[in-house]
């Protein structure tokens, strides 16, 4: 399958929310995010924007997306003294990005898929494997690990096939769903 993926800059800033908020509506940790459907619809974009995206726009970070405009996958590096910040609030979003912190291995480098999006109606199609590839390609050879939260039982079964391992201890959000962080190794004979 030919897919075509390019570096997303600012100025694809509402295509890529729109992809996200699109693919992530009816997510089980969006829903918990947002248990009100109607509220979803009108806070979910924004709040993806500002927890996600604005980080991987940042020199951290980068935002991958297919020329057709139907996937994202939104990247950061993380260095092996990256500091472990523990978010502040009380709201759902900060108790997700602290259970998830608590979680994230630390002292190694590695490349953190934050978000992958393939809107609906172009999902079973073998874009999100051919975005995520891409990146895991060159993971292989720099020699670098790369780290998620798959955050439903169908995409951690897609990352097992991609390489990635459960790391044991599942992310429990108080009466929803889990994520399951998954760590891959590179793959020591795609070096060269």
């Amino acid at each position: 399958m030919g897919v075509r993926i390019r570096r997303a800059g600012e100025s694809d800033r509402r295509t890529v929310v729109g992809i996200l908020d699109e693919a992530f509506m009816y997510d089980p940790v969006s829903s918990w995010l947002f248990p009100d459907e109607a509220h979803r619809r009108v806070a979910h974009g924004a709040f993806l924007e500002a927890a996600f995206l604005d980080d991987a726009l940042g020199e951290s970070g980068f935002v991958h997306i297919t020329e057709d405009t139907s996937a994202v996958a939104l990247w950061r590096n993380v260095p092996a003294d990256a500091p472990h910040e523990v978010p502040e609030g009380d709201d759902r979003g900060s108790l997700i990005a602290r259970l998830t912190g608590e979680l994230h291995p630390r002292g190694r480098e590695h490349k953190y898929l934050m978000m992958i999006a393939v809107a609906p109606g172009r999902q079973r199609e073998g874009i999100g494997t051919a975005l995520i590839s891409t990146v895991l390609e060159d993971c292989d050879r720099e020699g670098v690990a790369a780290y998620l939260e798959a955050s439903s039982a169908r995409s951690r079964d897609l990352y097992v096939r991609l390489g990635f391992e459960f790391l044991g201890r599942t992310v429990e959000l108080p009466d929803g769903p889990r994520m399951w962080p998954m760590w891959r190794e590179p793959v020591p004979s795609a070096r060269g």
